[in-house]
């Protein structure tokens, strides 16, 4: 896979990071209830979480793109429909961060894998985003490269949260700009749709 689309998967996974969801909510509980440590736990938990995620999608659209032209076209205008989707949710987004309980004795990690494995709307972000840039017969090191990126990615941003933003009065300005994330992620997700409705149109 070329460097340049790794960089282009690469770039929308650091904007679905950075956008505030449950999943913030959840590191940043970990961070206050048990320290520096357990919120990096929780960071590296949920990046596991979500490469299993990415690597399922990856492969299962890969598989699919081995179909045929037809199964590929038909991913391509559901993943570009998925994106105006979720472009739209982001637009419509009033930045609040939601209020995760976390269970008393809960390891932070277990709990960060959790919150990403188990939330499906994880799932369909990967196959909006993914079947723009999966090629039929892509490699299974490709796969693994992309999915290996995308944890990385997501991991990366939590652990920083809890190490450097959460207690300091950035988590503050982060959660006053929300909203700004937020809308900033979706005009991406929409401009992407627009990009690949005007290809296969």
């Amino acid at each position: 896979m070329e460097l340049a689309v790794l960089a282009q998967i690469g770039a929308v996974c650091v904007l679905g990071a950075m956008s505030p969801g449950p999943s913030l909510a959840v590191v940043l509980r970990n961070t206050v209830a048990g320290g520096r440590l357990r919120g990096v736990m929780t960071g590296l938990g949920h990046g596991i979480g979500f490469f299993f995620y990415a690597l399922l999608a990856v492969s299962g659209l890969a598989a699919a793109m081995d179909a045929g032209d037809a199964a590929a076209r038909a991913l391509q205008w559901g993943g570009a429909a998925v994106l105006v989707w979720l472009g739209w949710q982001f637009l419509r987004s009033d930045g609040v961060v939601a209020d995760e309980h976390d269970s008393g004795g809960r390891e932070g990690f277990v709990a960060g894998f959790l919150v990403a494995f188990l939330n499906p709307k994880i799932l369909a972000f990967f196959v909006a985003v993914f079947s723009q840039f999966i090629e039929p017969g892509l490699p299974p090191g490709d796969r693994l490269a992309v999915a290996l990126l995308a944890g990385t990615i997501d991991a990366s941003w939590y652990m920083l949260v809890a190490t450097a933003i959460a207690g300091t009065p950035l988590l503050d300005a982060l959660r006053r700009h929300a909203q700004g994330i937020d809308r900033a992620v979706g005009s991406v997700l929409l401009l992407l749709a627009g990009a690949l409705l005007l290809s296969l149109a």
